[in-house]
């Protein structure tokens, strides 16, 4: 039985088997995840332009934030939608990247604001990295072995432990510097993170693999590139946090 740390790649999410030959093919997701990740670009800059359009940062804040919550929602319904219910992934799959681009977009815009060049910065970073993570996967340098999908899990709970704690915390007013702040051991701490990250997409990969050699159903390929994507987000959204955590720790 495989492991991931990525909710949408838990379980027996594969082994379910097609019924005819329209199966599920490596090459099939890729093309699918190039389409979630057009339609992610399409609600993002578009919602980078609306808060760039604004002289004001203020008011530019003011117009994307609806939209940014508003994307944070809708992605997490859409997402559960699609983890619960696999054979939607074709429709909610779509859903949750167009939803994703109004959060990205909005962060990104507010942080390149406040400092500039971030964004590229991040994508550039985050596509290097899925570069080479698949370059590692696919040469064997990496291996998806049993004990290191067991230890990514276990580093992945942690931090989903450490974020659900700092957000308590914070609802009651409090504050956790060395998870928040621009310190040495908050960036520290990102940087690992930012790793953990990274290495979820080798699990990503190897269960990507798995399904397409066991004859998984066509719309999986939907679902892969939907679990993919996840990991996706996530990383660039803790690149993102490290890069203001260092341009800060400079001012």
């Amino acid at each position: 039985m495989m492991r991931s740390a990525n909710p949408a790649l838990r379980g027996q999410v594969f082994d379910i088997y097609a019924t005819d030959e329209k199966t599920m093919t490596v090459n099939g997701t890729v093309g699918k995840t190039a389409i979630l990740m057009v339609f992610l670009l399409a609600t993002g800059y578009w919602t980078w332009n609306i808060f760039s359009n604004e002289v004001d940062p203020a008011i530019g804040a003011q117009k994307v934030m609806p939209m940014f919550y508003g994307g944070l929602f809708g992605g997490l319904v859409f997402a559960i939608a699609t983890c619960f219910k696999k054979t939607w992934a074709p429709i909610t799959a779509p859903l949750y990247a167009l939803c994703e681009g109004l959060v990205l977009g909005g962060i990104s815009a507010i942080l390149n604001k406040a400092y500039p060049g971030i964004a590229l910065q991040a994508v550039v970073l985050t596509l290097g990295t899925l570069a080479v993570m698949l370059v590692a996967y696919r040469s064997g340098l990496i291996k998806a072995t049993e004990n290191f999908k067991l230890g990514i899990v276990a580093a992945t709970g942690g931090i989903c432990i450490l974020y659900f704690i700092t957000f308590i915390i914070h609802m009651f007013g409090g504050t956790v510097p060395f998870v928040t702040g621009n310190g040495p051991l908050s960036i520290g701490i990102s940087v690992v993170i930012v790793v953990i990250a990274a290495l979820n997409l080798v699990l990503d990969f190897d269960f990507i693999e798995h399904a397409a050699e066991t004859n998984t159903p066509k719309y999986m390929e939907w679902y892969g590139a939907f679990a993919l994507m996840v990991t996706l987000v996530w990383l660039y959204i803790e690149i993102l946090r490290l890069l203001a955590k260092i341009k800060s720790s400079q001012r």
